[in-house]
């Protein structure tokens, strides 16, 4: 009979680590005598990181003392007690191998239903000194795993672990996790998975996009097409073409005249601009032009201080030539019959303009909204270009709204006073079946898909592309906010040339520095990672130009172009360049 040998919890507490400091709550430690267990936690327990852990799906961890005997025998350790693979439950018994996804158990008053695996996370390998440990985790098929509270009541060490209930599907924590994190997936298993209604929303949505890219044929790779040619190649900049007064657009072609290769609606191009600085700095721009007309077209508004947009809206000149990476990006216009909603704000209107120029071409029948902010007529960009397109479609509607425009200035008489909020959009009266594709700054995004989401949108049918580099993600870390990305503090590396493209940060890669994500950090380059040994592919990152080498072989390797920078170092090659 499985038996509960030890209650374990820990409040969460500033750590010092690797000279920054986390706020975690993996230190867990045994308590003596019934403790209460209630529907979000375990009374004295709590979680710094509560995006990642704790909450209902969360509430308790589970770790079996089989998996600290491996532990012991593989690290060659002998100091490891009760709690301290950061696990609220210390059990004999309950294999990873044969507890499945919805299984249900008593523990003294309380009782207990299994949600998913144990989350990769770099504190577990924080609390024991073992940096590769969330990896192992998942190698060594060892992960522990998850449950909410069916009902609240007393457990405490020595109860035992009575069954009530088998999940249905028999899908084991093993199975489940190498699922999420390991290669060659079973897709009968991912149906499966995805069936089980125990399993955490978290874990059920991970799961779905990956049957969709099991299903559906290059639905894995960025923009579901390879990118149509390697690192950088040269193209000529044919004309620049002042849109109002803070805003160019900058048509390139291929230096021989010959047809570009089409991108796909959405995409972005990214540029080294030599005549901006030395070394040359790197920007990404979503292409606003129709996606095969042989040529590529950018929209480029002039920054306060920017001066990478600067020297391109005002210095820039017919002839020079500038390096391109293959137009990439996964916010792409897909195919389908239903009503489309294009919602930009400001100069974020580039990406969702490629995409009406797709839809215009092909003539679609489709239902198509064209919703954007602008301060002003004047500032409204590609105003009329957009207006045009959109007579094109026999089935489109055009709502613009002007935040900052005087009286008469109008115009159109679609366009309306004020900003486009969420109650704006939803006096719209959009279609709630629609397929979504926004783009504007960080605060707008966030609003419309909430104005969406509220209205009835399936979140799976709503798309974003951040105008601009992605917010970081560091759990746990403490004091990140507000921070400028720089060059690394120190004297200057010796190795290859390492370009972040989206923070505008190119140096020489350091003497001491282990990985790419360590060196983005020592910049304050924004960053996104979470287990920082090679399973989560949080820290995935395109790999414009250049090669990689890895530390040591992530469990899976990430598509073509892709790198996991937590793992990678930059070897002896002309450049290396990273969106970062």
């Amino acid at each position: 009979m499985p038996s509960l040998l030890s209650v374990n919890v820990g409040m969460p507490k500033n750590v010092p680590w690797q000279g920054r400091t986390v706020f975690t709550g993996v230190w867990k430690y045994p308590v003596h005598g019934p403790v209460m267990v209630r529907r979000l936690n375990i009374d004295g327990d709590g979680q710094g990181d509560t995006a990642g852990h704790g909450g209902e799906q969360r509430a308790v961890l589970v770790y079996q003392i089989e998996s600290y005997q491996h532990w012991k025998q593989h690290f060659g350790r002998d100091d490891l007690g009760h709690g301290q693979f950061g696990e609220n439950l210390t059990v004999d018994g309950l294999s990873d191998y044969e507890v499945c996804i919805g299984d249900r158990y008593r523990i003294g008053e309380a009782e207990f239903e299994v949600t998913q695996p144990r989350v990769t996370c770099y504190r577990v390998g924080m609390r024991l000194g073992e940096p590769e440990l969330p990896a192992l985790l998942v190698s060594h098929h060892r992960p522990g795993f998850y449950m909410r509270i069916l009902r609240e009541g007393h457990i405490q060490a020595g109860d035992e672990i009575i069954k009530i209930g088998s999940g249905p599907g028999t899908l084991s924590v093993a199975d489940t996790d190498a699922l999420l994190y390991l290669p060659d997936r079973d897709p009968e298993k991912l149906r499966l998975a995805v069936s089980i209604p125990a399993l955490s929303p978290g874990w059920q949505g991970s799961f779905r996009e990956l049957l969709e890219a099991a299903e559906v044929p290059g639905a894995a790779a960025a923009g579901g097409v390879a990118s149509a040619w390697d690192g950088f190649r040269a193209l000529r900049v044919a004309e620049v073409i002042p849109e109002n007064a803070t805003v160019s657009s900058i048509h390139l072609v291929a230096p021989d005249e010959s047809r570009l290769p089409p991108a796909r609606a959405g995409q972005y191009l990214t540029l080294r601009v030599p005549g901006a600085g030395q070394p040359a700095p790197v920007r990404s721009y979503s292409l606003s032009s129709a996606p095969d007309g042989g040529r590529y077209r950018i929209s480029v508004k002039h920054e306060p201080h920017g001066t990478v947009s600067a020297y391109l809206t005002t210095k820039l000149r017919p002839g020079t030539t500038l390096d391109a990476a293959a137009p990439r990006g996964d916010f792409v216009l897909q195919e389908g019959t239903g009503p489309v909603l294009l919602i930009s704000a400001g100069i974020g209107l580039t990406p969702v303009l490629a995409m009406l120029h797709e839809l215009a071409a092909s003539s679609s029948a489709r239902e198509v909204w064209w919703i954007h902010g602008a301060r002003s007529p004047r500032e409204d960009t590609l105003a009329a270009e957009a207006h045009t397109l959109l007579t094109a479609l026999p089935h489109s509607r055009e709502r613009v709204f002007y935040s900052a425009a005087q009286p008469g200035e109008y115009g159109r008489n679609q366009a309306r006073s004020g900003r486009l909020t969420k109650d704006n959009l939803i006096a719209l009266g959009v279609p709630a079946d629609a397929t979504a594709y926004i783009c504007g700054p960080a605060s707008f995004m966030t609003d419309i898909e909430d104005a969406l989401t509220a209205a009835g949108f399936d979140p799976g049918a709503v798309h974003s592309e951040l105008f601009g580099a992605l917010p970081s993600l560091t759990p746990g870390l403490t004091g990140q906010s507000g921070l400028r990305p720089h060059q690394p503090p120190g004297p200057p590396g010796t190795g290859p040339v390492v370009t972040f493209a989206r923070s505008g940060i190119s140096t020489p890669f350091p003497n001491g520095r282990s990985s790419l994500l360590e060196l983005a950090e020592a910049c304050d380059v924004p960053v996104r990672w979470s287990c920082r040994t090679g399973v989560c592919h949080t820290c995935i990152t395109p790999l414009l130009s250049g090669e990689i080498a890895y530390t040591s072989p992530p469990l899976e390797e990430p598509p073509a172009g892709q790198a996991l920078i937590c793992l990678s170092t930059a070897t002896e090659m002309p450049r290396w360049v990273a969106v970062g």
